[in-house]
């Protein structure tokens, strides 16, 4: 199976990434998982859909082994990303001892939230971070996450947000604001890709209300803040890097040449220029975390 899934993206491809960005936001995330966990009921079971690489998961398993126990199912339709998740979870879970550590049992599933029938165990919380918005049919798939859920479960979705900023204004090569022309290039990519995927429909109103169609109640929306100031960490910088190769990739149509080249002087090591030297660069957004629960 290739590692490309409906949407045409590459998420194998794009693990070492991912794995730099959960540890990253593993520091915002953490509340966010307790949080989530504190209501469930005595050995939960948690679907988190479209793992990734596992980060979120990996602070689930850490709040439900120091609560007494409980079971993470991993979803993803990406067999190498699934199995490095598998991996992550339950080193996590393992490393999460103590004489009050309770177990957690770690499941790996083979799926997409756009294929019909996904078959998972009934979850007490369904976690969803940046997966909805790459079905056609984003009402569809919440009322398909909701229907994961035991009565009384809550689904939770990350969508939408703070764009995170990581570069100065100036960079001394190519002309000023580049970050700002990457982030408009990603829009236009992103309003390509919304539009080129099977079943697409718009969907006019927030995610809030989005939950509430779903059959959702007690409905709400809070926030995680990725702050990480100068002068940055190796990863950090390392993931800037990658961070700004894969804009210019994704993007490089709506970019013209001059920005596209700036961009490879920023991200070749050989180069006097290259972004992995500096100690001015930064992590800065916002996830945004739209919860409901089923009655």
């Amino acid at each position: 199976m290739s590692g490309h899934t409906h949407d045409d993206i590459d998420w194998a491809d794009r693990l070492s990434q991912l794995r730099m960005a959960d540890t990253l936001d593993a520091e915002a995330l953490t509340p966010i998982a307790r949080r989530l966990v504190s209501g469930l009921p005595e050995h939960p079971t948690v679907v988190d859909v479209g793992c990734g690489a596992g980060g979120m998961s990996v602070l689930f398993a850490r709040e439900l082994a120091r609560r007494g126990g409980g079971t993470v199912v991993l979803v993803d339709a990406t067999p190498k990303l699934l199995a490095e998740a598998q991996r992550a979870v339950a080193e996590a879970a393992a490393g999460s001892g103590g004489p009050a550590a309770g177990a957690v049992e770690v499941v790996g599933l083979l799926g997409d939230l756009a294929d019909p029938g996904l078959d998972v165990p009934a979850a007490d919380l369904v976690w969803a971070s940046g997966v909805v918005h790459h079905v056609g049919d984003q009402q569809a798939a919440l009322r398909t996450l909701a229907g994961l859920l035991r009565p009384g479960g809550v689904l939770a979705i990350a969508e939408g947000g703070l764009e995170l900023r990581c570069l100065p204004w100036e960079l001394g090569v190519g002309r000023p604001g580049l970050e700002q022309r990457l982030h408009a290039a990603r829009a236009a990519w992103f309003a390509r890709m919304r539009g080129g995927l099977p079943g697409s429909v718009a969907m006019p109103y927030g995610w809030t209300r989005a939950l509430r169609e779903a059959g959702l109640s007690d409905v709400e929306s809070f926030g995680a803040l990725i702050d990480h100031p100068m002068p940055g960490s190796d990863l950090l910088r390392e993931y800037v890097v990658h961070r700004i190769g894969w804009l210019a990739d994704w993007a490089a149509e709506w970019l013209d040449a001059d920005d596209r080249a700036a961009v490879a002087t920023l991200t070749d090591p050989q180069s006097p220029h290259f972004l992995g030297h500096r100690d001015d660069l930064y992590l800065f957004g916002a996830k945004a975390i739209h919860s409901g629960r089923l009655r």
